[in-house]
């Protein structure tokens, strides 16, 4: 070891006095204790400088294990190298040996004062222990210094008594050498490294561990590689390894049992710290945590209990080890650990990792913690090991931890497994592979299951999940074909035949030709023998028929209500849940259509990829935006485009960003405490456009976030885009947000390219996309109002087919306004009465304006104020603030100034969050209240939240107080 010594001034001072007394003609024998590398060797060295400075003569002796068998081994490299005594051997009279050797010292000591300088004593043979210790009740009368340096270090193997066990207090003085401060240690650090960062530092200082031994070593190492270099954290960044060595050297002088705790523990943290990292740690948190390590280190390694707490806690003294967080006991720095597992083989390694799984399974730990210490052990066998692994698998997928899931599904298949297991493993692995934005792996996982022995119900899954991935990456011809390739094996199966017919239309919506070869069998096999399509099927074909525009919303729910109710294979309910969830939201049924979408996505496996699951996701994307809920559309569709584009966020959430949409709706920006978890299965793997980017442009508009919207629009080059639905709803997106910025041609371009791709796939009504209206809009601001009544006259003839609130109402508003006057007023106060009932605000919101203004225009101020500020409100509460900036200003071209909208308080609660903030007031549970409303779950919270927000208030038991206070006020 070299390098200046710190912290050590009171054995210097100790030393210094001793050897004086020496000099004197009085003796001392010192004892150095301290821990291996707290630097007993070095203040022996300083202790020999400074007595042969002061005249004394030295005589030294450096003891070791081989000597062990030699009697008298230490003393004689004691008196050995003494010219006058270099020929004498102690003969086998110990008794007499001793003797001769102390007389020996005595005629030594006789001619100027000695320094006996002993290091590792605790290592000397029996016999020259014997010696010193009989020196040690002599020395006082002679002029002689022993000083002796001895190792106090807490093993788990208790260690022989020390020197000082048979001797009085009085005899020997007795020093222990604590550990290095951190502000030492950092000294030593800045004279090595005078312009060291104070980080680098600092992580040089943890390094160390408060050990001389380890830093000097350390800094030897980062010589070549000073800073900024970083600190590295594996032992094969340094060179030339003076760093492991020392760490190899401190364990092997602590005995077999430590070096292997220590081991094991450094394993076990490495399982804590490496992938993955999400999950709670390997030892959960409890009020004795350094207890906890060290019961599971001594079931692990066999130790005992106490001793290995005992061990954790002298080490955390040292410094060697840290409290985390929570407390438990930690390697002070990942090299540090690196070096206590270096030289580890790889078979032991493999062989504690799996003790340590074994031991938290018998102590019941998390399922999740033994199946990452599985990760390190390699293939185990027992039938425990793969129950474990897939539990974690589970777990990881409920807690939305898809990546943490695939890395036990690539260990659990490195175990022996029959090959319907393994088929079916490697669908879930392949599954959760493309869903985590690894397709190129998922792929060939997915087509490797499908070519192993299987049943036909793990065939269908199999082959219902490389289906969505492909038509996922835009290869729907090719999913369809994997679909019916499979049906061959199918026979005796017919439930499972009408499920993958099923599963292979609605794929096919990825693509206009394929779709009409699939609608075209299901329509020809449902009027030939419709028991071959099923339920399943015959609602696909009622969704189509409303598409068409030819059925209206009463018949098609009653016709899907009623297939509802015909039971249904469990891989086809999903298909038929999310078939009636999408007709009910176009039907103006949202709370209907929020409970079916609930429904099916509770009885997806998420951890298998199958087609209904992104499409019930787009209905609940499209429910959000019936009812105008931007703040939350923007949270969800914010979380779809980020994970199917895998890169940016789409929608900006910064929080400057809404601070000012904030201010300028006059509400505080706010979180929906769902989260959800969308998957790379939701869109498509070529870039083009989703329904969630789609909702995501749109609500950016309705709120007034126009850069954003623009910077989310020209993300996407749609000459390039794949054919799809999505497609579509993108198009009338962005023509939407160009009309907004005056850009008519374009937006024109972008709606009737919408509407002819629509048309194309037979998709007529505008329950999806109302594209006639929007591009009737268009024509009448470019001049042609002839093109732009046509246009309304027909979307409205196609809405009344379809007979809903919704769909008539905005078809109504859209022909008033370009037929204008009398009739166009009629038309639009239609439009507002018919849109009363609807849930739809926004809508209505927007027949109010064109009423307004067509009031205005007849010269009927009053009506025109009264509706325009209705208008207004209705906006402001919704945060549509490019419909209330549009009412504002057709109340000031009229002349007339808004009246001030209540933005918190009771008087700002809707109809339904006063009626559901009433309830919740009572003590109802939110599942009560919605039972008792006949409305989802999710619905209720979504209300609280606002009310919440409205009446500034933090928890439910402060809803009480809140609405009495307001109501009190009035």
């Amino acid at each position: 070891m070299t390098g200046p010594l710190r912290e050590r001034e009171e054995a210097h001072a100790l030393l210094a006095a001793e050897a004086e007394r020496a000099r004197a003609g009085g003796g001392r024998f010192v004892l150095l204790r301290g821990a291996t590398g707290t630097g007993r060797s070095a203040m022996l060295e300083a202790a020999v400088a400074h007595a042969a400075g002061r005249g004394l003569r030295v005589l030294r002796a450096r003891c070791s294990p081989e000597d062990t068998a030699v009697p008298f081994s230490s003393v004689l490299q004691l008196l050995g190298p003494v010219p006058e005594f270099a020929d004498l051997t102690p003969d086998l009279d110990d008794r007499g040996s001793a003797a001769r050797l102390w007389r020996l010292l005595r005629s030594y000591a006789a001619r100027s004062p000695v320094l006996v300088a002993v290091d590792d004593v605790h290592l000397a043979d029996e016999a020259s222990r014997r010696w010193l210790v009989e020196a040690a009740r002599r020395v006082d009368r002679l002029p002689v210094l022993v000083v002796a340096t001895e190792r106090s270090q807490y093993d788990i193997d208790p260690r022989p008594p020390g020197l000082t066990h048979a001797l009085s207090p009085s005899l020997i003085r007795t020093h222990t050498l604590a550990p290095l401060t951190d502000t030492a240690a950092a000294g030593l650090v800045r004279a090595a490294f005078p312009t060291a960062p104070d980080e680098w530092t600092a992580d040089c200082v943890r390094a160390g561990a408060g050990s001389p031994l380890l830093l000097h070593a350390l800094l030897d190492d980062l010589h070549d590689t000073p800073p900024p270099s970083p600190v590295p954290d594996t032992c094969a960044a340094l060179y030339p390894g003076a760093y492991p060595a020392a760490v190899s050297w401190w364990l092997d002088t602590t005995g077999p049992t430590t070096a292997e705790t220590a081991r094991t523990l450094a394993a076990l943290e490495q399982a804590d710290q490496a992938p993955p990292r999400t999950v709670a740690p390997i030892c959960s948190v409890s009020p004795a945590p350094l207890a906890t390590t060290a019961a599971l280190l001594a079931d692990a390694t066999g130790a005992d209990p106490a001793r290995v707490a005992g061990w954790l806690t002298a080490m955390t003294r040292l410094g060697l080890l840290r409290g985390d967080a929570q407390g438990r006991p930690r390697y002070a720095h990942p090299l540090l650990r690196d070096a206590v597992l270096s030289g580890w083989p790889g078979a032991r390694r493999r062989a504690a990792h799996l003790a340590v799984a074994e031991a938290m399974l018998r102590r019941g730990d998390r399922v999740d913690a033994v199946a990452r210490q599985l990760l390190g052990s390699g293939p185990v066998g027992p039938p425990w090991a793969l129950r474990v692994l897939r539990d974690a698998v589970a777990v990881a997928v409920r807690e939305g931890r898809p990546d943490d899931a695939v890395v036990y599904l690539r260990r659990a298949l490195a175990e022996p497994l029959p090959d319907d297991l393994r088929q079916r493993l490697l669908t879930e692995l392949g599954s959760l592979e493309y869903a985590s934005a690894d397709a190129p792996a998922g792929l060939p996982r997915l087509a490797e299951a499908l070519n192993l022995p299987a049943g036909p119900r793990d065939r269908v899954r199999t082959a219902l999940a490389l289906g969505t991935a492909l038509a996922g990456r835009g290869e729907v011809r090719a999913a369809v074909e994997v679909l019916r390739g499979v049906e061959d094996g199918l026979t005796g199966h017919p439930e499972l035949v009408r499920t993958v017919r099923t599963a292979s239309a609605l794929l096919s919506d990825q693509d206009q030709t394929v779709r009409r070869e699939a609608y075209r069998w299901l329509t020809d096999t449902a009027e030939r023998s419709p028991e071959l399509v099923g339920a399943t099927g015959q609602a696909l074909l009622v969704r189509y028929a409303a598409t068409a525009g030819a059925s209206s919303a009463r018949a098609a729910m009653a016709r899907l209500r009623a297939l509802l109710t015909e039971p249904a294979e469990p891989l086809a309910e999903p298909f038929l849940l999310g078939t009636v969830a999408a007709v009910a939201q176009w039907a103006d049924e949202l709370d209907e259509a929020e409970r079916l979408v609930e429904r099916g996505l509770a009885g997806q496996r998420p951890s298998l990829l199958h087609p209904m699951q992104r499409a019930l996701h787009d209905v609940r994307l499209d429910i959000t935006a019936a009812r105008g809920e931007y703040t939350r559309l923007l949270s969800e569709a914010d979380a779809g485009t980020e994970a199917a584009d895998g890169t940016e966020t789409a929608v900006g959430t910064e929080t400057a960003t809404e601070t000012e949409t904030a201010t300028e709706t006059g509400t505080r920006p706010h979180t929906h405490p769902h989260t959800h978890t969308h998957t790379r299965s939701h869109a498509p793997a070529t870039g083009g456009p989703t329904n969630a980017h789609a909702h995501a442009l749109l609500a950016l508009v309705e709120t007034g976030r126009t850069a954003e919207a623009r910077h989310l629009a020209a993300r996407f080059d749609l000459r390039g885009a794949p054919d799809s639905w999505e497609l579509n709803r993108f198009l009338y997106a962005r023509g939407t947000l160009r009309f907004s910025h005056g850009d008519i041609t374009g937006a024109l371009h972008d709606f009737l390219e919408c509407g002819r791709r629509q048309s194309a796939r037979a998709v007529l009504s505008p329950v999806v996309t109302p594209w006639r209206s929007a591009a009737a809009r268009c024509r009448l601001a470019l001049g042609s109002p002839r093109e732009a009544v046509a246009l309304a006259e027909e979307e409205l003839r196609l809405a009344r087919v379809w007979d809903t609130p919704r769909t008539v109402g905005r078809a109504l508003r859209v022909l008033a306004r370009v037929t204008g006057g009398r009739r166009g007023l009629e038309l639009a106060e239609e439009a507002v009465a018919l849109l009363r009932d609807s849930p739809a605000d926004a809508d209505l919101i927007a027949a109010l304006l064109t009423q307004g203004r067509l009031l205005s225009t007849t010269g009927d101020r009053s009506r025109a104020r009264d509706s325009l500020r209705e208008a207004a409100e209705r906006a402001e509460r919704l945060g549509a603030v490019r419909l209330r900036s549009r009412a504002e200003e057709a109340l000031r071209a009229g002349g007339a100034r808004r009246t001030t909208t209540a933005h918190t308080g009771s008087a700002s609660l809707t109809g339904s969050e006063r009626r559901i903030a009433e309830l919740a007031a009572t003590g109802r549970t939110n599942t009560e209240i919605a039972d008792l409303l006949h409305i989802a779950r999710r619905t209720v919270e979504t209300h609280l939240t606002s009310a919440y927000r409205k009446l500034g208030i933090r928890r439910r038991g402060e809803l009480g107080e809140a609405l009495k206070g307001e109501a009190e006020g009035h």
